[in-house]
């Protein structure tokens, strides 16, 4: 009995000496795999996206041979914090740092930040999201933007950026995007570069997908080739202004007596294009004035409030589309 009981002891001894063992070796070979990859002090950049997750980072690490082993810096990553998540953005990492360091770096901030800026917004708005996220004074990025050529897009900034190098990476941008093709295309149409921005720009507020963006700059070229007024309640809304209580730079609802706003920008007053964009429009609405065919058989438009899109070629039919379809 006493022979059975020292045997008993010996076994668990053992058991505990080798699975001490185990955990050592495992231990140090953890440790080997989050240990830098080189001396080298050379620094690159990660960029992590929109939505990559923890195995797209890892992978991306390793292909940059900036660890030795994905699965132990997921392993380790998840030991060393408690979310999961890794901010976007640009990071400047070496092949010098451990994993821990690494981690660190990940997990207390991009170098850089991801800032969306959504078509269709007026400078206004754009200014007051890049002050947000990036601190940026809006008087001081209004002094530099150019209404209408400040491309929606999303961008990698510096947080240290100045509201001039901010502004002028964006319109560098839309320099490229608005190409010399395009400008060819809407110069035989009769528009000038910057009309047709303008053109483009009111496109943008009024219909929001693409073939509907075509048909209304279509409606619109014609009624500019035909002395017509535009009668675009998007520039009525952008001579308007904030409004306080929607808390919402584009008034929802028009008045008669809004319709009746004292602007140049007032298409219902003026005829032709108002004196510049009223917003920063998408590629897509300035590809839609491109493609606009001025020989349209419509010139009216209307938009329910389910979003879909009448036509009409006589002011009875439009008045009949909206009767019928509020």
């Amino acid at each position: 009995m006493r022979q059975s009981k020292n045997n008993f002891l010996r076994n668990w001894l053992i058991l505990i000496v080798f699975l001490g063992a185990i955990f050592l070796i495992g231990k140090g070979f953890l440790n080997f795999l989050n240990s830098p990859v080189d001396a080298s002090p050379n620094f690159k950049a990660l960029v992590v996206k929109k939505g990559d997750g923890l195995t797209t980072v890892a992978e991306n690490l390793k292909q940059q041979n900036l660890i030795r082993s994905a699965l132990a810096f997921k392993i380790s990553y998840k030991f060393f914090t408690e979310d999961p998540q890794i901010q976007a953005g640009d990071f400047k990492l070496s092949a010098s740092m451990s994993t821990p360091e690494i981690i660190k770096v990940l997990k207390s901030g991009s170098v850089d930040r991801w800032v969306t800026l959504i078509e269709g917004w007026r400078v206004e708005e754009m200014a007051a999201k890049l002050n947000d996220e990036l601190g940026i004074k809006s008087e001081d990025f209004l002094k530099e933007a150019k209404e209408g050529y400040m491309f929606p897009d999303t961008y990698l900034f510096n947080p240290q950026a100045s509201a001039a190098i901010v502004a002028s990476i964006m319109e560098d941008n839309f320099n490229q995007k608005y190409s010399a093709d395009l400008k060819n295309q809407i110069g035989k149409l009769g528009l000038t570069p910057d009309q047709g921005i303008i053109l483009a720009s009111i496109v943008e507020r009024e219909a929001r997908s693409d073939g509907v963006r075509t048909k209304v700059a279509s409606i619109l070229l014609k009624r500019l080739k035909i002395g017509m007024g535009l009668d675009a309640d998007a520039t009525v809304q952008y001579a308007l202004g904030y409004q306080s209580q929607e808390k919402n730079w584009w008034k929802r609802n028009l008045t008669e007596e809004d319709l009746q706003t004292k602007s140049p920008y007032n298409t219902y007053l003026h005829s032709g294009l108002p004196p510049g964009p009223i917003c920063n429009p998408s590629l897509s609405s300035i590809k839609a004035v491109a493609n606009a065919d001025p020989t349209t058989d419509y010139l009216y438009y209307y938009h329910d409030s389910k979003g879909n899109s009448y036509y009409a070629k006589t002011l009875e039919e439009h008045n009949k589309n909206v009767a019928e379809h509020p």
